[in-house]
């Protein structure tokens, strides 16, 4: 078994991308029967969330840094579910999360990323966007709402945000919740057939099904066009709502530890000073 998950799925940048040659249901990075791996990355994730917690305690103190987790991923892949289960043990003072949908009239009057921009983490803090700026080359180009010369544009604009991020102190760090066609015809079933699920569930998700290949295709490029260094992508593996979990969790664990935040030093003659 290996705890090497993050460097698994984080694609390099300047390769290409087929998402069809990565098994949505595959577990790397773990062995033995199904009911091991289980358990195995339930341990791990629950190492990682207690790691989490000391580093994001550092990452408060120190109020130098800040880090943005960036989810995207097709309906149904569980981002609602990785927000409540990476994110949701870590103190709620020091994390943020924020969701985009279709865009108000007030925020289609500005450029596309001003509606973002706004929402990214100030020092000290984690921020995660449930969607995001990336919906700008992704919805936006399957449904053909502008002309393609516009999204195509998109991306040097996305590069030059997320480097301005990197050289203003945020790290930030993509992840693609990559789920199969089936597990998501099986999620969309549940969210019927589950009284206190129905809610979830909108008739918009299943025309959005039919454009599965197309959205498949603009995830590719959006991925090879916006994948840096500073700021990589992960495709992780979600039918498997254990291991996607785990491996979140082992992204964000890894990307904080490597900003290595410290606590800033005391006030100079404290020895000795007695609280009276």
């Amino acid at each position: 078994m290996s705890d090497d998950s993050g460097i698994i799925h984080r694609i390099e940048p300047g390769s290409k991308v087929d998402l069809r040659a990565i098994d949505p249901r595959r577990t790397p990075g773990l062995s033995g029967s199904k009911e091991e791996e289980r358990a195995d990355a339930e341990r791990l994730h629950g190492e990682n969330i207690a790691a989490m917690r000391s580093l994001q305690y550092r990452l408060w103190a120190e109020q130098k840094q800040s880090l943005l987790v960036v989810l995207q991923g097709m309906d149904t892949s569980g981002k609602d579910g990785t927000i409540r289960h990476v994110f949701g043990p870590l103190n709620p003072q020091g994390v943020r999360t924020r969701g985009f949908k279709k865009p108000t009239p007030e925020e289609l009057r500005h450029d596309f990323l001003w509606r973002v921009h706004k929402h990214t983490p100030e020092a000290g803090r984690i921020v995660v966007f449930n969607r995001s700026h990336y919906e700008d080359v992704l919805a936006v180009r399957v449904l053909g709402l502008i002309p393609e010369e516009r999204w195509r544009q998109r991306y040097d604009h996305i590069n030059d945000f997320e480097t301005l991020l990197h050289e203003s102190g945020t790290r930030v760090v993509k992840i693609m919740l990559h789920i199969s066609k089936d597990e998501q015809k099986e999620r969309l079933q549940a969210r019927l057939d589950e009284p206190d699920k129905r809610w979830k569930f909108e008739r918009g998700d299943l025309e959005t099904r039919k454009l599965w290949d197309d959205y498949w295709a603009a995830y590719e490029e959006a991925i090879e066009r916006c994948n840096a260094e500073h700021a990589p992508w992960h495709v992780v593996p979600a039918d498997r709502k254990w291991y996607r979990n785990w491996v979140v969790s082992s992204i964000v664990r890894s990307a904080l530890e490597s900003m290595d935040p410290r606590t800033p030093p005391p006030a100079p003659d404290l020895d000795g000073l007695v609280i009276e």
